[in-house]
């Protein structure tokens, strides 16, 4: 039989702190349409943090509805975050920027597609359809952006948390 390791303090600690970091980059990034920090915090934390993210990301959608309304947007978040973090997850293994970079694109490129999937149920094909293609132009900006801040940030990022994981003893 094997023995479950139980959640640590400093896991908590560490669960809250990338909680605070995605809400506060969401927050202070609002003005700019499509324009987010969330989908590359949810990759690097996804590989850098493992099934911490599992915590994280339930508590993240949970705080968006409480300050900004259980909403249909808020049930496409029950499925869009997750995927994310599972396809990361299944790809953890790679090492290139570029590789994950394009994963931040493509998600980005998607988001208007799988946002739309519960109009399929309130409207129909027909209006799932065309609720994405109005929406293109906003995932065409998700995606270059979602790329850009990948490539830019990843290696300054995943070099800060190995000097931080080196003092504190994280992973």
């Amino acid at each position: 039989m094997t023995e479950k390791k139980a959640i640590s303090v400093k896991d908590i600690a560490l669960i809250g702190m990338m909680i605070a970091t995605i809400e506060i980059a969401k927050i202070t990034m609002a003005a700019l349409p499509n324009i987010e920090l969330t989908s590359f915090l949810v990759i690097v934390y996804t590989l850098y943090f493992g099934k911490r993210i599992l915590f994280v990301i339930p508590a993240f959608i949970l705080l968006e509805g409480a300050m900004y309304g259980f909403g249909l947007w808020w049930i496409m978040y029950l499925y869009a975050w997750p995927l994310l973090a599972l396809i990361v997850h299944i790809f953890r293994r790679q090492e290139s920027v570029w590789f994950f970079c394009t994963i931040s694109g493509l998600f980005g490129l998607s988001f208007g597609a799988l946002c739309s999937i519960p109009y399929i149920f309130l409207a129909g094909p027909g209006g799932a359809f065309s609720w994405w293609v109005a929406g293109i132009p906003f995932d065409v900006i998700h995606c270059v952006s979602n790329f850009v801040l990948c490539l830019v940030l990843f290696v300054p990022v995943r070099t800060a948390l190995n000097r931080i994981s080196v003092l504190f003893h994280f992973s």
